[in-house]
């Protein structure tokens, strides 16, 4: 009898420590986060800011979103609902402007990298147009690698890479191809017009693809 008894206690003694622990509340929580990249120390909204250079006043940005991140390699501004600027000279008048889907600007690097539906437009009425486009604050260029559109009042002109100016005033498109008259490529003067083709069309001239640089064939725009 005794050892029965001893038994039943022991396995009263079981039961009752294990309601107590199931009984226990338990926290159920997540692991912390400690990858500080994803983290934007600023993030605002509806901006309309204008930006200096060396004291004197460049551009105007207007956008929905802008995020700064410090900690990210490298540090960057990220315009994920889009961006516009204007850009002024030195007597504040406005030069153009430009506007993309997204952009992202590598403050260490001054480079600029803007996608989706990139259009730029100068004070000589020049429109270009894009899906991508970087824009080197250090180099003061814009360069291109895929498709690309120039718009001029005297002509048109598409090609696969592009190289500017800030200003867009002189400009490279190569592997190109559009709407030219022959003396924008040859740099000589027509005497007398030429009669039109039998479709009433000007002459339309198509470059070569790249093979390498030392051969590349390109249409300046001046």
């Amino acid at each position: 009898m005794v050892r029965k008894v001893e038994g039943r206690v022991v396995v009263a003694i079981a039961f009752v420590a294990a309601v107590i622990s199931c009984s226990e509340p338990q926290e159920h929580t997540a692991p912390a986060i400690n990858d500080r990249d994803s983290v934007s120390m600023m993030t605002s909204y509806g901006v309309n800011t204008l930006i200096s250079d060396s004291g004197v006043i460049k551009y105007k940005i207007v956008t929905e979103r802008w995020d700064v991140n410090m900690v990210k390699n490298p540090s960057r501004w990220t315009f994920e609902k889009g961006v516009f600027f204007e850009q002024f000279d030195e007597r504040f008048h406005v030069e153009g402007y430009i506007q993309a889907d997204t952009a992202w600007y590598y403050d260490q690097q001054k480079l600029w990298h803007l996608r989706g539906r990139v259009r730029i437009r100068n004070v000589n009425g020049l429109v270009y147009e894009s899906e991508e486009l970087y824009w080197d604050g250090i180099r003061h260029e814009l360069y291109s690698n895929v498709f690309s559109k120039v718009t001029t009042p005297e002509r048109t002109m598409e090609g696969t890479y592009f190289l500017s100016d800030e200003k867009m005033t002189h400009y490279i498109v190569s592997n190109s191809k559009g709407s030219f008259e022959r003396e924008d490529m040859t740099g000589e003067k027509k005497e007398e017009t030429p009669p039109p083709s039998a479709d009433g069309q000007k002459d339309t001239i198509q470059q070569e693809p790249i093979l390498r640089p030392q051969t590349q064939k390109h249409a300046k725009g001046r």
